[in-house]
């Protein structure tokens, strides 16, 4: 179970030649649990997960895996317990589907690469949970963009780690997709205990989805915690430079977010009455 492994971030400092993106940064993941990494564009969300997965070498700090610096531990070891899907992954050419989600069993397999039931479990498994059993066959080049999306999250969960990061898993993909790929992970982190950390651009589904956030602003966290703490109008200006008015999510009662522009600023009140009314239902509900 992934409450066996702790995974913390200790004076993170991270950048490209001269530029800092990430500066002085402490995080501990709680473990067993789903944290979203939300913020405005290239306030340094995808620069912090690849660190954590020891793509990127920090500049100053550790991330510490069960205590231990990622960076000192053997590729391997490291892919059986933390595993990452970024956010534009490359697929050797003409690769079939069932092929690229077996390279997900490559850490647990031994010297000589030998494969095993336990692999083909994995797989088959992976790929009904996707909904691309039917692509196994299939070139991975000549998917759709939301397919091959679903692919690489098969090929992720094939990895069968305790910890796993995704940065921006709903890209591609529609709505009704999106919220598959969402329900698949809490399942995942519900029915194997599975840590999960992911970038999100969409707020509401980051609040819907997690149970914890977090709020990047200019390479350091500007807000963390539950939703409900974190999602807030002054948040959301704050980190987005973004009017708005948070209202409670009638299906999840997690909050929820409606943007305001220059032609909704004198309906701006009626979100609010909306909360005041669903409260007040819930309320007489209970009675």
């Amino acid at each position: 179970m992934t409450t066996t492994h702790s995974l913390e971030i200790e004076h993170l400092t991270l950048g490209y030649g001269d530029r800092t993106v990430i500066g002085d940064l402490d995080l501990s993941v709680s473990p067993g649990k789903i944290t979203s990494i939300v913020g405005a564009n290239a306030c340094g969300k995808s620069t912090l997960l690849r660190s954590m997965s020891r793509l990127l070498k920090p500049q100053q700090g550790h991330v510490l895996l069960d205590g231990r610096d990622v960076h000192r531990l053997p590729a391997k070891a490291l892919a059986r317990v933390l595993g990452l899907l970024p956010q534009s992954p490359i697929a050797p050419e003409g690769i079939t589907v069932s092929d690229l989600v077996g390279r997900g069993r490559h850490p647990h397999q031994g010297m000589f690469a030998r494969w095993s039931h336990d692999d083909d479990v994995a797989v088959a498994d992976a790929l009904d949970l996707t909904q691309t059993a039917a692509l196994a066959d299939r070139a991975v080049d000549e998917l759709s963009g939301g397919q091959r999306q679903r692919v690489w999250i098969a090929m992720a969960l094939a990895q069968h780690t305790d910890l796993l990061l995704l940065d921006e898993p709903t890209t591609f993909l529609d709505v009704s997709h999106q919220v598959e790929v969402l329900d698949l992970l809490t399942d995942l982190n519900r029915g194997r205990g599975t840590t999960i950390v992911m970038v999100l651009h969409d707020l509401n589904l980051a609040a819907r989805y997690s149970d914890h956030l977090i709020a990047l602003a200019d390479g350091h966290i500007h807000a963390s915690g539950s939703p409900s703490e974190v999602l807030t109008e002054d948040c959301v200006r704050t980190v987005f430079g973004l009017d708005n008015r948070i209202i409670v999510d009638p299906t999840s009662g997690k909050p929820l977010m409606l943007p305001l522009g220059r032609h909704h600023v004198e309906s701006s009140t009626q979100p609010v009455r909306g909360t005041a009314a669903i409260c007040s239902t819930r309320a007489s509900s209970q009675v």
